[in-house]
């Protein structure tokens, strides 16, 4: 793996992911108030919601699809990728956030590893359109900017969790990697159905459209 993705995968590169819970602080509002599990085992059902419904049918296939588009150099097919992407989130808090961090990204990634392919993907372009392009113009392979998009959004949710759960870094990162041991199944799911995109993810979705009216905020979405 490229160093280049070591940094682009980094809670260092400045894309301003920390602010966004992605819906998180919404639920775990309901979960503190609820049914008596462990912070640990909620975390661990969230995460995997995440990367069964979230990365696995909407995400994780853009990004399998974005990275081919920019190594063809399809241009109309990548803004129709993108535009997909923006009519198939039902949530405008998720829709926002996606384009706020994908905007960060490709500016920053411009600035640090110039090439002429990224002047053609929109600036504001969804996370993993831009994501994506960042990988393709770094010659990473298509898997693994797949899995590497995978972590990216897994580690920043339980990041996230840390600051919104009683749970201490250890118990995380130990649910963080039991999440992570499941990417390479998802991927394989992903590159079998060819990158098809679908989304049927409720309960995160109104997590995220119900993070609005919190009477008290951490996170922008």
């Amino acid at each position: 793996m490229k160093l280049a993705l070591l940094h682009l995968c980094d809670s260092l590169f400045p894309t301003g992911a920390f602010a966004y819970s992605d819906g998180l602080e919404s639920a775990s509002a309901n979960w503190l108030a609820g049914d008596g599990a462990t912070p640990g085992t909620l975390l661990a059902e969230w995460l995997d919601a995440v990367l069964d419904e979230s990365i696995g049918r909407l995400e994780g296939p853009a990004v399998w699809q974005a990275w081919l588009a920019v190594v063809d150099g399809d241009w109309p097919a990548l803004a129709a990728l993108d535009e997909e992407l923006e009519a198939i989130r039902p949530s405008s808090a998720s829709r926002a956030a996606s384009r706020a961090i994908g905007r960060r990204l490709l500016t920053t990634w411009r600035a640090l590893h110039p090439d002429e392919r990224l002047a053609r993907v929109p600036a504001s372009s969804a996370l993993p359109i831009a994501f994506a392009a960042a990988c393709a113009c770094g010659a990473i392979d298509r898997r693994e900017s797949v899995e590497a998009y995978a972590y990216t959004r897994l580690a920043a949710t339980a990041s996230a969790a840390m600051r919104l759960l009683p749970i201490g870094q250890t118990e995380a990162h130990r649910v963080l990697a039991a999440a992570l041991d499941e990417v390479p199944r998802v991927a394989d799911g992903i590159a079998a159905r060819g990158g098809r995109i679908t989304s049927f993810s409720p309960a995160l979705d109104i997590a995220a459209m119900t993070q609005q009216y919190l009477h008290s905020r951490v996170f922008r979405s």
